[in-house]
């Protein structure tokens, strides 16, 4: 079965390719190997330099793996921690109930 091709906007593309170079960097940060990263995460090589390159076919699983491998799998709740239109939609529809 072929697989879907994913399309991003330009912005968001860009965003995922900076992901995946953080992600590259830390890897070098800590002197690891691509071929020990994808062993402990239980991706192949390919897959992490999908990751590593921001491709937006990747499954989050992978991205996780990849940054506990990493010791930064906590950092990824920081994405989600700050809702701010989430907060405005919510203080709007409170103040309309009253």
């Amino acid at each position: 079965m072929k697989s879907k091709k994913h399309i991003l906007f330009p912005k968001q593309q860009i965003l995922l390719e900076d992901f995946g170079n953080r992600i590259a960097l830390a890897r070098k940060r800590r002197r690891l190997t691509a071929t020990q990263v994808a062993e402990r995460a239980a991706i192949d090589r390919g897959t992490l330099r999908a990751i590593e390159q921001g491709s937006p076919s990747v499954s989050i699983g992978a991205f996780i793996n990849v940054l506990r491998v990493l010791g930064l799998q906590n950092e990824i709740t920081k994405l989600l921690e700050e809702d701010p239109i989430g907060r405005k939609l919510q203080d709007l529809r409170l103040m309309n109930k009253n």
